[in-house]
């Protein structure tokens, strides 16, 4: 399970020209699931995002969790996470999972991540979106559980 986290000041998805998701403070997740993503994927990932502390102090410092700052979480599947471009000049998807392993799994990687008391907006699996955010810092990490 691959996730790119982007810190944001705002941000919101939309489908078929109506917003499915907002956010104002928080988190944009970039959501991939390969084949053999399992629910402790899902766990792993989500408790390792419910602890980052990477919002700043009165120092400067990264040592704020998103809880801390009453942040909130815009969470969208990703399957071209797993584009392989080694070869060729179009991507490969091989690796992304099918539809009936990745829907489920992101679905309970969302509801993980409100287990943790987190506020999760989400986009439409499978769905054509328009993702639109304020980079925050910019801070973008990547986060894997393999």
């Amino acid at each position: 399970m691959r996730v790119l986290l982007q810190r944001a000041k705002d941000a919101s998805v939309t489908v078929d020209g109506e917003i499915t998701g907002a956010i104002s403070i928080g988190y944009v997740l970039l959501v991939g699931i390969t084949h053999d993503d399992t629910e402790q994927d899902a766990n792993y990932i989500a408790n390792k995002i419910a602890g980052l502390r990477i919002y700043e102090d009165d120092e400067g410092k990264l040592n704020c969790s998103i809880n801390e700052v009453n942040g909130a979480i815009l969470s969208v599947s990703q399957f071209t996470l797993y584009g392989n471009v080694q070869k060729g000049r179009r991507p490969s998807f091989i690796d992304a999972a099918k539809t009936d392993v990745a829907e489920p799994l992101w679905e309970y990687f969302n509801e993980q991540l409100r287990s943790h008391g987190l506020h999760v907006e989400t986009g439409q699996f499978g769905a054509m979106m328009d993702v639109q955010l304020t980079n925050d810092g910019p801070v973008t990490l990547m986060i894997e559980s393999k």
